[in-house]
């Protein structure tokens, strides 16, 4: 059924295509007071034609007479209305809801009146397309038979050229249909449907699709594809075995000819294919072809004939569209797609929508490539696909991210994460993955999408608590996602309303106690007064990329403020927070340049202190992007050191000139934990780096002794100086003593 020949001509010598109306009358409406005027015009047309078909007279004696049946027969070709009846205004008042009210525009009017002074201005005439006015001595037998010739020519004019435009519109429609659906047979269906539809019909018929036998190559033998009507139990029957001899023989012409075949009472379109895929569609119609339907059928074959050729490639494109190419599985919409029919049948009862992240998906990519990437997925399919039942669904619906749907029984933690406990073999070598995974219960979703929605909010919830935990969706975990939101929402209202704001929490020499330079932090204070934790959130900005904007903010008013302070500490350095996100803007690094020449400082006073985390963005990438900010001079960070899970083999990798210890080791100095000895091991690592060491959250003598015995370098806590607004803290630096 690829690339049909353009359809012939409805050419078909035996039976023309007339008017299907035939003898069919004209109706008429007479509509007056006068009995006279009835009986008159009733003897004047008797037996008269018009345009070869008889003329068949309504009488209506008011005009609320006429609109009731007009309401009813509303096949009416032309009525003769009089202008005075029940009151001078009563024909007039009558054509304008014949127009209006009732909508009939074809209908032809001609107004007659036995009073000249009632005649209809020229704005009337125009306005309710009046097509003729006379009055009633004008109108003997020979005037009214012209008259009506006229009318009746014009309205046969009208209604073929609205049935051409309502065709022309149905083969549009059934275009842009056939393009929506889903396969060869529900194409065929629709082909008897919409021919059906173009000739006024009900769907009685069927469509055949040619193949050729080996024992018989040339001979092609057809095979019912789609019927409906008094056809449907056809389906897969031979055309030459249908019991119905016309459609037998019809079809059989069509297929002699190759080319349509229109005759009384049914016809036969053939569509000519590539490699003898030829189809032929027969519909009974119960009568001839109206020469109107014959056109539009030609429109309508051509238009199909293009469907046709592309049912192939529509099938294909659809498949692309539902499935992942990589790992050719379904994806996300395939899968919502998929619950939606479920939920809708009532079979989503007792089920789990699973959606299953890989942790640190993005740096094993980083580390390996992506083609190891690749293959660590299809890796993790097989299994998935191996040990899943047959009646769970499996999709990709994210890069990292798999949805599992099927029966709360088989979808749970425990057996998703039995299955994927053991390594997984990638190029000869065992790969552990750890997997993290939200999960929803259909129960009270009304769609696969809320389904989705809420399996994600499970999702991310799972990820706050670390690597491989799993969470269900419950009321409670909506609320704290809503909350979020609520909290995001107000973030960015303060953010755009200045309600955030900077402060300064000083650095210090740990052998000298000279103040060496300050962090700055950012701060929120809500509507209420309330100060919202930064650890509530810097998060929430975090994941909904408010923290771009916030951090260039605070780099810019933290590099004016270091301006200004450097007027009484000309040595002064200024610490600034940059999150993994902010990093790996394309735009960073000029935003940085812009900010110190905005300031008028030099690189040397800025530093960046950054998290392993910025690892994300790529090892090399980072690194590279690390080395161009300290060949400007800049100072870099590594900030909460010790606090990641591969710290060490990242620390080499990342160039930078101070370690910062997280104050929970520092904490830890207090007591002889394992944590003391951390900090213990992380003053000598960073030297051996060639790094200078800053411990924060120093906040007792014992803690400041402790780090000065290790030779630490640079602290900063409590026990020296609390994070200040910019007056408060450049009148804490005059207190203090030295340059």
């Amino acid at each position: 059924m690829n690339e049909p020949q353009a359809p012939q001509e409805f050419i078909d010598d035996e039976v023309p295509c007339t008017d299907p109306a035939g003898q069919a009358p004209w109706r008429i409406l007479v509509v007056d007071d006068d009995e006279d005027v009835h009986a008159c015009t009733e003897f004047g047309l008797r037996g008269l034609e018009i345009e070869g078909r008889p003329l068949e007279l309504l009488h209506a004696r008011s005009s609320a007479e006429a609109l009731e049946l007009l309401a009813r027969q509303r096949d009416v070709a032309v009525v003769l209305l009089d202008v005075v009846m029940e009151t001078g205004e009563a024909g007039l008042q009558a054509v304008g809801r014949i127009r209006e009210e009732l909508g009939l525009r074809e209908v032809r009017i001609v107004l007659h009146t036995g009073q000249p002074d009632y005649a209809p201005g020229i704005d009337t005439i125009r306005r309710y397309d009046i097509n003729d006015y006379r009055t009633k001595g004008e109108l003997t037998p020979a005037k009214l038979y012209i008259t009506l010739t006229a009318a009746i020519r014009a309205y046969d004019q009208l209604r073929r050229l609205d049935d051409g435009r309502r065709g022309l519109q149905k083969i549009i429609r059934a275009s842009n249909q056939f393009l929506a659906e889903q396969g060869l047979r529900t194409f065929a269906e629709g082909v008897i449907t919409q021919i059906a539809g173009l000739v006024g019909v009900a769907p009685d018929g069927l469509v055949c699709a040619s193949r050729r036998l080996a024992e018989d190559a040339g001979q092609p033998h057809c095979t019912v594809i789609a019927a409906a009507g008094a056809f449907a139990h056809l389906i897969d029957r031979d055309s030459c075995d249908l019991g119905d001899p016309v459609a037998e023989g019809s079809l059989a012409r069509a297929w002699a000819e190759r080319r349509h075949q229109l005759e009384a009472g049914h016809l036969t379109l053939f569509f000519a294919g590539r490699e003898g895929r030829d189809f032929a569609a027969f519909v009974r119609t119960g009568r001839p072809l109206r020469d109107v339907e014959a056109r539009l059928l030609e429109v309508f074959c051509a238009n199909i004939a293009l469907s046709a050729s592309n049912i192939d490639l529509v099938t294909r494109l659809r498949e692309l569209a539902f499935k992942d190419r990589l790992l050719d599985v379904p994806n996300r919409p395939a899968l919502l797609r998929h619950i939606d029919r479920e939920i809708e049948a009532g079979r989503g009862a007792g089920q789990v929508l699973a959606l299953v992240d890989i942790d640190r998906f993005s740096e094993t990519n980083d580390m390996f490539g992506y083609v190891y990437g690749d293959m660590l997925l299809l890796a993790i399919v097989q299994r998935l696909q191996h040990d899943l039942p047959a009646r769970c669904m499996l999709a990709r619906v994210a890069g990292d991210t798999f949805g599992i749907w099927g029966d709360a029984a088989v979808v749970e933690p425990g057996r998703l994460a039995q299955w994927s406990a053991r390594p997984y073999d990638v190029e000869g070598v065992a790969r552990p993955v750890s997997l993290s995974m939200g999960l929803a219960r259909s129960e009270g979703a009304a769609s696969g999408q809320e389904l989705f929605k809420n399996a994600l909010i499970a999702l991310k919830q799972a990820k706050t608590s670390g690597q491989g935990h799993a969470q269900y969706y419950t009321a409670e975990v909506g609320v704290a996602a809503r909350e979020r939101i609520r909290l995001m929402h107000g973030l960015q209202q303060a953010f755009d309303h200045d309600k955030l704001f900077v402060v300064y929490q000083p650095q210090l020499s740990l052998a000298s106690g000279r103040v060496v330079g300050a962090e700055a932090l950012v701060r929120w204070r809500a509507e209420d007064g309330r100060f919202i934790p930064p650890a509530v959130f810097i998060p929430v900005a975090e994941q909904s990329g408010l923290i771009v904007p916030i951090g260039s903010w605070v780099l810019r008013t933290a590099l004016q403020a270091l301006a200004h302070l450097r007027a009484q500490r000309p040595a002064l350095r200024m610490a600034v927070n940059v999150s993994p996100l902010q990093f790996a803007q394309p735009q960073f690094l000029a935003q940085v340049d812009e900010a110190l020449r905005d300031a008028g400082l030099p690189p040397a006073a800025l530093e960046l202190e950054i998290t392993e985390s910025v690892s994300v963005m790529g090892m090399e990438r980072a690194a590279a992007l690390l080395q161009e900010i300290r060949a400007r001079g800049v100072a870099v960070a590594i900030d909460d050191f010790g606090t990641g899970f591969s710290s060490l083999s990242y620390l080499d990798r990342l160039p930078a000139d101070r370690l910062k210890i997280d104050r929970a080791f520092v904490a830890a100095l207090d007591s002889d934990s394992g944590n003391a000895r951390i900090a213990e091991m992380i003053v000598p690592l960073g030297h051996r780096l060639g790094m200078r060491v800053l411990a924060e959250g120093v906040e007792t003598e014992r803690q400041a002794a402790a780090l000065r015995q290790l030779g630490c370098d640079e602290v900063q806590g409590y026990l020296y100086g609390m994070p200040m607004r910019l007056d408060a803290f450049e009148a804490w630096l005059s207190a203090q003593s030295g340059p």
